[in-house]
């Protein structure tokens, strides 16, 4: 009787809820300035919670679902202070609590790369110590179903040398700027994920009232194991569908194999644009090449260009070499006597592991070069699929909401100062569906936030994509240039602002390394528009159009900071006109004026478009404000977009 009852005193007592606080308090921390302060998180049902910092307190009591939140009256900048929280006999106390601003870090990879890993690196790591007033955390990455209240225990940071190198790249110098001219604490609540999609970082309620989403979010899976059934059977369906049968181990090595009836992919470019979309596994892609005796002769250099994510290459059967890593170029040195006059075989085995698959990068890095010169490889790959990968879990982009479930929702109630967002490479193969998936977001945010407390629209600043891609000789339709047009449409929006970056990205590299301007003009448009503090943050931004008598087009530009100019001093770049039949020239360009340019082409004798670093890769474009920020690109036509017919697929 007594052990019975003792075993019941025990169970009451180990379910007693301890005192805790949500996973973004912690020892370090920013909490945001001028605005009211919530504190929350779970003790025992009914309790009293007693919040204290600085001065200011506040009570709450615990719900019976274990929760509690407080409000604290608005603080100045300041600290460091000591968050004091306790409910009856138990204290929770944070220590070195800063009082500022606090931004949230949001993305995909280019947000989420390391300052580490970046340009000036080691100088900026060596210094960070100089600035302990940036504070930085991370959230892991999580993936779920339904939206999450409760966020783990998160670190914050003390910029040091010894953690700097960890924080976001693009956070950082944007926290560095706006630091040294705010003069207050930053802290940067960094919630990225590299390879995602914005639809993934939508809520639940957003994306249900998008039309082509509507029947996803009905029929979202009750947990894990159902949504693992169902999408092996449909990863069976879509190879069925790419190669006619399911996957099965072949000699793909071989020279003899007949491969006639394999389908072709595109290479270089991932399969997932391609029939294959959301494929972890092995895939077989083969390249017969024809060789003259000349270019069989001697020694020879196989170059792939990037493989996501391992590769094991062959040439006439012979293994060549084998590397894991999603970006780094295959460079494989071939023997005298391996190739032969006729026909040769590459076969390279790919294995992915997630995210894009296959042979990707500039068609330019993929190439054989012989004795006798150089072979391009690009074009079309057969291809078949060897074996799925076993699918266990959920990844970040196989259904819309996972992250913001996962990574967004437990922060809502965390008052911030705004939002610096860098995403949409993931995007881009459907970036006309960009113009309204991503004001969706923006607007999907501000009301969470908003529901929570927050006063005014939340501040959205974000990177334009960078230049990365293939350069071809004329202008044609790109992917890449609707997204940032997508991007520069949402400018509509109250409390935004855009960076433009196309100067500092990187034809080979989708993550270019100068994430220091990047960050810099964040910190500019924020300076600017968050902080009242004036000074050029936009770039030429072009205001009107009118064709000349002699065809030619004079345009006018506001925002030209003392007036337009091109980077470096050369001749103008970047532009490129059109008639009727929508096939674009390069045009000349000229500055005529502080805020004046006239634009004309010989080729067309009757324009009628006119289009200004439209492209994937529009590096030569130049046009820049006094400032040195260059000018956004931009179409005058309405013709129809190389990606308007393509929906997402869940």
């Amino acid at each position: 009787m007594r052990t019975a009852l003792f075993a019941a005193l025990l169970a009451a007592v180990s379910n007693v809820q301890a005192l805790e606080l949500a996973g973004v308090f912690a020892d370090h921390m920013v909490l945001q300035r001028d605005m009211l302060l919530r504190v929350w998180g779970q003790a025992e049902p009914g309790q009293k919670v007693h919040v204290q910092i600085a001065g200011r307190a506040a009570d709450a009591v615990t719900g019976r679902d274990g929760r509690w939140q407080a409000s604290l009256a608005p603080l100045k900048a300041g600290g460091p202070h000591e968050l004091q929280v306790s409910a009856g006999s138990e204290q929770r106390k944070l220590s070195d609590v800063l009082i500022g601003d606090v931004w949230i870090a949001a993305g995909q990879s280019n947000m989420e790369w390391r300052l580490a890993d970046s340009n000036g690196a080691a100088a900026e790591i060596a210094a960070a110590g100089e600035h302990p007033q940036i504070r930085h955390a991370k959230m892991p990455h999580r993936v779920s179903l339904a939206p999450l209240r409760d966020a783990p225990s998160l670190r914050w940071d003390v910029a040091s040398p010894a953690t700097a190198g960890d924080f976001s790249a693009v956070a950082w110098h944007f926290a560095r700027r706006v630091q040294a001219d705010a003069k207050v604490p930053i802290g940067i609540l960094n919630l990225s994920w590299g390879g995602t999609h914005v639809e993934t970082w939508t809520s639940p309620r957003a994306n249900a009232g998008d039309p082509e989403l509507v029947d996803v979010m009905r029929a979202m899976p009750a947990d894990t194991a159902s949504f693992v059934r169902d999408r092996q059977a449909q990863m069976l369906e879509r190879v069925r569908a790419f190669q006619g049968g399911t996957p099965a181990v072949v000699a793909g090595a071989d020279p003899r194999l007949d491969d006639t009836a394999w389908p072709t992919l595109n290479t270089p470019q991932v399969w997932e644009t391609q029939g294959l979309r959301g494929l972890d596994g092995r895939v077989w892609m083969r390249r017969h090449v024809n060789l003259t005796a000349a270019e069989a002769a001697g020694t020879a250099t196989l170059h792939l260009g990037p493989v996501d994510d391992c590769d094991e290459t062959f040439v006439n059967g012979q293994p060549v070499g084998k590397t894991c890593g999603w970006e780094a170029p295959r460079t494989y040195p071939l023997a005298a006597g391996l190739l032969r006059e006729g026909d040769n075989l590459i076969a390279v085995r790919v294995t992915d592991t997630g995210g894009d698959g296959g042979i990707h990068g500039a068609p330019a890095n993929l190439r054989l070069e012989t004795a006798a010169g150089s072979k391009p490889l690009a074009g079309r790959w057969r291809a078949r699929v060897e074996a799925l990968q076993a699918i266990e879990e959920i990844g970040p982009n196989d259904l819309p909401s996972l992250l913001f479930n996962g990574m967004v929702q437990a922060f809502t109630p965390f008052a911030a100062r705004g939002v610096i967002w860098y995403q949409g490479e993931t995007n881009a193969p459907r970036a006309a569906r960009y113009a309204q998936a991503f004001p969706r977001l923006i607007n999907d945010w501000r009301l969470q936030w908003h529901e929570q407390g927050q006063r005014g629209a939340l501040p959205f600043y974000f990177v334009q994509l960078s230049s990365y891609g293939p350069r071809p000789p004329l202008p044609e339709g790109s992917a890449f240039a609707e997204l940032r047009d997508a991007q520069r449409q949402t400018l509509k929006l109250p409390a935004t602002g855009m960076a433009v970056s196309i100067d500092v990205g990187d034809a080979n590299d989708i993550h270019p390394r100068d994430k220091k301007t990047v960050g810099e003009r964040l910190a500019r448009i924020a300076l600017a528009n968050s902080y009242g503090q004036p000074m050029p943050f936009k770039g030429p931004t072009l205001r009107a159009s009118r064709k000349l008598p002699d065809g030619s087009f004079e345009l006018s530009f506001n925002d030209v900071a003392g007036g337009l100019a091109t980077r470096g001093g050369g001749p103008l770049l970047g532009f490129a006109v059109a008639g009727t039949d929508q096939r674009f020239v390069a045009a000349r360009a000229e500055i005529t004026g502080p805020d004046r340019v006239r634009v004309w082409s010989q080729a067309v004798a009757k324009p009628s478009a006119l289009r200004y670093a439209w492209g994937d890769t529009p590096l030569e474009a130049n046009l820049v404000d006094g400032a040195g920020l260059p000018a956004t690109p931009w179409r005058s036509d309405r013709w129809p977009l190389v990606t308007r017919d393509i929906r997402p697929e869940f």
